[in-house]
């Protein structure tokens, strides 16, 4: 958290301002650094926890999957929030149908119903197996993304520190601090969310063994009818 207050000092004071765009070119540290965390360790992580409960089918790599879900899609809205209003200033509109863009959005669509397929079905293996599939099938949209301003026509910019789009040393060095603030960030929201997962499946099986419990208890005390009173 420290990191993330300098990191925002950086973005915001530090940086020197933009010659062309000015201070709203300010929204490219975060912007960058959620789309680092949405599109490398979030999604990828689902990607590879996914993997691993269908070969090793444990209840922890299901939860971390989760977890990560949940962490990219707040990070992908951060970043198709920040980026529209970031270009506005120097595409004149808020929204393109850019081939970043549009792949990004439909990588949004896709996590979100991620999190709707798990809400809809109840807990336990089947869930966990379905939403597995579904993480990796998912994932396949990540090198889209990432590769969309190499494959096709793009106006979305390239962030090429020796050649191409140059950035300032301070910038440079700015936009390395708020990427490695974010990841932290991720792995902490990642541990305890993940930790809440597991709270609540403990909960949950408690609670199941206390219902299963009770019905026992009352089938074995409840008073014999009169088809089962011996004659």
């Amino acid at each position: 958290m420290a990191l993330v207050l300098v990191a925002l000092y950086g973005s915001l004071v530090w940086a020197p301002t933009e010659r062309v765009m000015g201070d709203v070119q300010r929204l490219f540290y975060f912007h960058m650094a959620s789309a680092w965390v949405a599109l490398g360790p979030a999604f990828t992580v689902v990607f590879a926890c996914s993997i691993a409960y269908l070969v090793k089918r444990r209840p922890a790599l299901d939860r971390v999957a989760a977890a990560s879900a949940e962490i990219g899609v707040v990070f992908t809205t951060i970043t198709l929030t920040t980026g529209p209003l970031w270009a506005r200033t120097v595409w004149l509109t808020y929204w393109t149908w850019d081939p970043r863009l549009t792949t990004t959005l439909i990588l949004w669509f896709m996590y979100v119903g991620y999190l709707l397929l798990r809400s809809m079905l109840p807990a336990g293996e089947r869930r966990a197996r379905i939403a597995a599939v579904y993480g990796i099938v998912a994932w396949v949209d990540v090198p889209l993304v990432f590769m969309s301003i190499r494959w096709w026509r793009t106006i979305h910019p390239q962030v090429i520190t020796g050649s191409g789009m140059q950035l300032e040393g301070t910038m440079t060095a700015v936009l390395f601090l708020a990427l490695g603030a974010f990841t932290l960030l991720y792995l902490l929201l990642l541990w305890l969310r993940a930790g809440q997962l597991r709270i609540g499946d403990d909960l949950h099986a408690l609670t199941m063994r206390a219902e299963w419990l009770h019905s026992r208890a009352i089938a074995t005390t409840r008073p014999a009818t009169d088809e089962e009173v011996p004659s």
